[in-house]
């Protein structure tokens, strides 16, 4: 395997002359240091050990109209217009489009990269065996059970290298990516980094949660360092590496046709929940190959995987703006809401991003989390109550332990319970529930949960139903609930 190098010269001669001392560039960086900036930027720590970058930089703010350039190239972004004759250093203008031309302001997404090479120059994509990676829901059979799994099995490295890409599974999901209105909800289980491979989803927006394992994830927009109990987002169209450091596990909710926002708080007012400052944009930082080297690039278009080849990193961006970007998000700076008075408040009150249907108040998709929080309602039974629900509930556990479930529900595992499929705490958490002495108390301390909700019916996929982690005694965690019913005397 050729070795990528990071940030060195071009053969290329246009290239060359940009790096001049007097150079037009030079002008240009003087003009850009005059500027007001947009944003903050923010260093923050990186969680993987024995990779390339101890530090990485980030751009705070969510929905921002952000700028970066490689600092080793100053003046590289262009001021004043998105596409000159010739842009500094002799790069090359590219427009990424997350929303059509004619969008209202208010929602419209796209950014202008600066690139050494167009995305443009790569061989003809070739089908490639998708693996357990699904797409279509025509052939597969409705099941209204609850479905419950133990933590998806991590292929050992012994057994051979499995990275990001390879360890891709689909759980469940609805709607069409052909027309742009669906979902679908996926696992990875890897064990190694994708070593000269870029992918990129045609079909829409990964929302990425490590459970197991960091992530170094490279975009064409920089590096972002993303750990369990944080999650990323990398939108439809934009190519990324995923590298990791060992066993690695998590999930991820794809979305078509839409992207995801922070949901309108309402009376809440003007603060809570995902504050925007949270979000974290990563900084221009290019890499581009030696001139014999051979790089993968992996498309997801319709719900399989095609594969390309191409002479150059597909990460060759060396500034860039707009705000169609990817994004990380600490879920432990979430600012619960709850309630101070009595009952259980609805879920909908966790939300963290969602993916907005055409209707309002409906979402394709929503994040929703359930971290360490203060319960002090009175007279109230506090844990999550029983529900048939007309969206589709997948929730997984990340750390510590579920309020609403025992031991079966380990960190890792997860459950479905699709449109109108009954479900509810199990015999012990009631019993907990209705029994305890109701006192303030920290529900969850240590523990994250999350939830993946939808509009739309999830059918669960073959693999996802007969995979050997599949919990099939789930049903049995209610059937020691027994009535309470009391009779009126006659």
């Amino acid at each position: 395997m050729e070795e990528r190098t990071l940030n060195r010269k071009t053969n290329q001669s246009l290239f060359r002359f940009w790096r001049h001392p007097y150079s037009l560039s030079y002008l240009l960086l003087l003009f850009h240091a005059i500027l007001p900036v947009n944003y903050q930027c923010v260093v923050i720590p990186s969680p993987i050990s024995g990779l390339q970058m101890a530090q990485l930089k980030y751009l705070s703010g969510f929905g921002n109209e952000f700028s970066s350039e490689d600092p080793q190239y100053p003046g590289s972004l262009p001021q004043g217009q998105n596409n000159p004759q010739i842009c500094p250093y002799g790069l090359y203008a590219e427009q990424l489009s997350g929303t059509a031309f004619t969008c209202p302001r208010s929602i419209n997404q796209r950014s202008w990269l600066y690139r050494i090479l167009p995305s443009v120059c790569h061989k003809p994509f070739q089908p490639i065996n998708s693996g357990n990676l699904v797409g279509s829901w025509n052939e597969v059979h409705p099941n209204p059970n609850q479905l419950r799994w133990k933590p998806f099995p991590i292929p050992p490295i012994q057994n051979g290298p499995v990275d990001f890409i390879q360890g891709l599974a689909t759980v469940c999901g609805a709607g069409d990516a052909t027309v742009r209105n669906g979902c679908a909800i996926h696992t990875y289980c890897c064990n190694s980094s994708m070593d000269s491979r870029g992918f990129y989803n045609a079909d829409g927006d990964f929302l990425i949660v490590p459970q197991q394992g960091e992530l170094m994830i490279t975009t064409e927009f920089g590096k972002m360092a993303v750990a369990p109990l944080e999650i990323c987002v990398i939108q439809q169209g934009m190519r990324f590496s995923v590298s990791v450091t060992g066993e690695s596990m998590g999930f991820i909710l794809e979305v078509y046709g839409v992207h995801f926002a922070l949901p309108d708080l309402g009376p809440i007012g003007a603060n809570g929940l995902a504050n925007p400052r949270d979000f974290l944009t990563p900084v221009a930082c290019f890499e581009e190959s030696p001139s014999n080297s051979t790089f993968t690039v992996l498309a997801k278009f319709h719900g399989r995987l095609f594969s390309a080849k191409q002479s150059t990193s597909p990460f060759n961006v060396v500034a860039w703006h707009g705000n169609y970007v990817p994004y990380k998000y600490p879920l432990q700076r979430f600012q619960v809401m709850n309630s101070v008075s009595f009952d259980h408040p609805d879920p909908s009150i966790f939300t963290v991003l969602s993916a907005k249907s055409a209707f309002p108040g409906t979402s394709i998709a929503d994040f929703v989390i359930f971290p360490p929080r203060w319960a002090v309602a009175e007279h109230t039974f506090r844990p999550p109550y029983f529900h048939r629900n007309c969206m589709s509930e997948f929730m997984g556990l990340l750390s510590g332990k579920y309020d609403a479930k025992g031991a079966g529900f380990m960190p890792g595992a997860s459950s479905l319970h699709t449109i109108m499929t009954p479900h509810g705490p199990d015999a012990e958490s009631w019993s907990q529930g209705a029994h305890s002495q109701l006192k303030p108390e920290k529900v969850g301390d240590g523990a994250m949960a999350f939830m993946f909700e939808s509009s739309l019916s999830l059918t669960a996929t073959p693999w996802a139903s007969n995979v050997s982690c599949r919990d099939l005694t789930y049903h049995k965690c209610w059937e020691d609930l027994t009535s309470h019913f009391q009779h009126r005397e006659r």
